[in-house]
């Protein structure tokens, strides 16, 4: 392809995605693709000669399209959102165009100044703990998912609680994990991927609002010490995926503090509230953390994948990740004087993904972030209003920020009769959860373009589905 078809087709498919965004309302949201359908419609080889362009896009339109699942719909109120927007997209454009590989300063330095210079912009928009500066101890980096900056936190608190014994002998004592019983399923993998083990995890109650017992994560400890194990690390969440729990984490923090293990915060979904004063509650302790981390992929409008990791002590993340071979020696890394990300992360290689997060915030600046931000939180709100002015639906938790949780009284079956005939219609898209062994409806407020027509459209459409005798349109 030379410069010239790049720049004819480049505008195609710009024009293809502007038309797509303008137009995704139309489509049904969850794909209704029957298994093995997309693949059965694709040759069972490679072609030997290149192919027109013009294929490629009819394919797109004819093939891949039927079978995509429309997370920037409207109608989109499932799991939590994976939102993109047009300067995200458009920085992400720019991002493969240079591609630049970012594992050492040297390899390209704007890829890792600008991203430790834009995750300082984070730490003053969210107002995060100072020591997350990047002219402090600690500093940022982007993952690609809370689950990595996961793993990386437990891979820190494995070193420091063995003395780098395990990165050189492997694991040796029996080191221990603590999370709540409401915790992000990447708790669990992390423990092993890191060779700790799922039975050394243990998973702290919750009480009845979902959010970790501190005096029984006290208790958990004092056991197991009693017990010869070494604790070493806990995991609160800032926004639980079940129901949007806050765990204490003043509370958590000074166990943490006193026995000391490694803390770190999970707010994978909640954390982009912090932008707005009145939410930042949200992040009430996090002072006494070690680490902590967000997804602007989630609801800060930017495409996937973009996570922010931050660690109070960089040297703890370091020294558990970093092998310096000699042919990534270079004078940079050799004066101390450069941050090198591939020392803070699992992967050697590195996206330029500051771009995008760059170009969203420079875009939208935060006041226009924090308008979006407060839109979704008032549109769960009006929504939980109609849950509970219906004597026959009821909420299932506290609404927590633009999370709405709820089901209707009838038991189980009921609610999975709205679940599956919601998903069948296309119309819109919930997802569900178990509370206190009750089968949940989640709706989840989060995508760019929701307006409360949207959020009323939907509510509508869950009250028809309990109404086996009508049909399944709007009315």
């Amino acid at each position: 392809m030379t410069p010239e078809e790049f720049r004819q087709h480049g505008h195609q498919v710009v024009d293809w995605v502007a038309d797509y965004l303008q137009a995704v309302e139309r489509f049904p949201v969850l794909s209704r693709a029957d298994p093995g359908e997309i693949r059965a419609q694709l040759p069972s080889r490679a072609p030997v000669q290149g192919e027109p362009f013009a294929a490629l896009m009819r394919d797109m339109e004819e093939i891949i399209l039927p079978g995509i699942t429309h997370w920037q719909s409207p109608n989109f109120f499932a799991f939590f959102p994976c939102n993109n927007s047009g300067p995200s997209i458009l920085g992400d454009l720019i991002s493969s165009g240079l591609g630049v590989q970012g594992m050492l300063w040297a390899t390209s330095p704007a890829c890792t100044e600008l991203e430790a210079h834009v995750l300082d912009w984070v730490v003053q928009m969210l107002q995060l703990p100072r020591h997350f500066h990047s002219d402090s101890q600690g500093g940022g980096v982007i993952q690609d998912s809370a689950s990595s900056a996961t793993l990386c936190a437990l891979l820190a608190a494995r070193e420091r609680a063995s003395g780098g014994e395990t990165n050189r002998r492997g694991v040796g004592r029996p080191l221990v994990a603590y999370t709540s019983d409401q915790a992000h399923s990447s708790v669990e993998k992390a423990m092993r991927i890191a060779g700790l083990g799922s039975q050394q995890l243990r998973r702290i109650g919750t009480d009845e609002q979902y959010a970790m017992r501190p005096e029984t994560l006290a208790d958990a400890i004092n056991r197991d010490r009693q017990a010869g194990q070494t604790p070493c690390f806990v995991a609160a969440t800032v926004g639980t995926t079940s129901s949007g729990a806050v765990d204490p984490l003043p509370s958590i923090g000074e166990i943490c503090r006193r026995e000391n293990l490694w803390f770190h915060v999970d707010a994978a979904m909640a954390g982009t509230a912090a932008v707005c004063p009145e939410y930042r509650f949200v992040h009430a302790g996090l002072e006494s953390a070690d680490s902590y981390c967000f997804n602007p992929h989630k609801w800060m409008f930017v495409n996937f994948d973009c996570d922010c990791f931050y660690v109070r002590q960089r040297d703890a993340l370091t020294q558990a990740l970093s092998i310096l071979p000699e042919y990534l020696r270079n004078a940079a890394t050799e004066s101390g004087s450069v941050i090198d990300y591939r020392d803070w992360q699992i992967p050697l290689g590195r996206r330029f993904r500051a771009l995008k997060l760059w170009f969203v915030i420079r875009s939208f600046g935060v006041e226009g972030i924090q308008r979006v931000i407060r839109r979704h939180v008032a549109l769960a709100e009006r929504f939980a209003e109609w849950v509970e002015a219906d004597s026959e639906f009821e909420l299932a938790a506290p609404r927590a920020l633009n999370l709405v949780c709820f089901r209707h009284r009838g038991g189980d079956s009921i609610n999975q009769q709205i679940l599956d005939r919601t998903e069948k219609s296309g119309a819109l898209y919930l997802t569900h959860t178990r509370l206190d062994d009750r089968l949940v409806l989640r709706l989840s407020i989060g995508q760019l373009n929701t307006e409360q027509e949207h959020v009323y459209r939907a509510w509508r459409l869950i009250q028809r589905a309990v109404r086996e005798d009508l049909p399944f349109v709007e009315g």
